[in-house]
């Protein structure tokens, strides 16, 4: 069995709609529509992907020219993007910016999270699309995070990492097995159970 973690190591849309990466059924149809997807990473998309960052929840005012200017504190930057909608031109509110260096990337994801930039807070991660096996868009079920009120929260990613899952085993005293105690503990109540059952027929004996 692998290690758990936090953050998935390879995508898997039903473990990312899980808030532990436990469920066995997807519960919402995104997810099942994730699952259904064949997705394939842009071609056109240049440049390094381990040398790139995802920049989210852009103020839609945001241009280009700030996120040079904010990012470019961390490193000699080599590209910034800032997607937009190819038909009305607005900011879709989320970017990529690509450093020179590898030590400038890990900077700037480690200091540039919830950076406030026009008042609206930043979401900063390293890409996904080009770097994690198995990757779904949010447009097609899949992605990270979200918000509460969707519906469809994913977990795995830096904004919602999976928690835990509890481990039943770990509630047992320390060194017996879940079979061992189980025995046990039905021996003892047992015995427990004859005992009353005597002091209960005294009772009746002497009364």
């Amino acid at each position: 069995m692998s290690e758990w973690s936090p953050v998935a190591t390879v995508y898997d849309p039903l473990k990312a709609g899980s808030i532990d990466g436990t469920d066995l059924e997807p519960h919402d149809k995104a997810v099942w529509r994730a699952m259904m997807a064949r997705y394939k990473p842009n071609k056109g998309v240049t440049g390094d992907p381990h040398l790139t960052l995802f920049v989210a929840r852009l103020n839609p005012q945001t241009s280009e020219d700030k996120l040079q200017e904010v990012f470019s504190k961390f490193g000699d930057i080599r590209r910034v993007r800032l997607v937009r909608d190819i038909v009305t031109g607005f900011s879709k509110r989320y970017a990529f910016v690509e450093y020179k260096e590898e030590r400038s990337v890990k900077r700037a994801w480690k200091d540039a999270n919830k950076l406030l930039v026009d008042q609206y807070e930043l979401f900063v991660d390293f890409e996904q699309e080009r770097t994690l096996q198995g990757w779904i868009p949010r447009r097609l079920g899949g992605g990270q995070g979200g918000k509460k009120e969707s519906g469809q929260l994913r977990f795995g990613g830096r904004d919602r990492p999976f928690r835990k899952p509890i481990n039943l085993t770990s509630m047992m005293p320390q060194n017996r097995s879940a079979e061992r105690w189980d025995a046990s503990s039905g021996r003892e109540d047992r015995q427990r159970d004859h005992e009353q059952d005597r002091e209960h027929g005294r009772w009746h004996v002497f009364f």
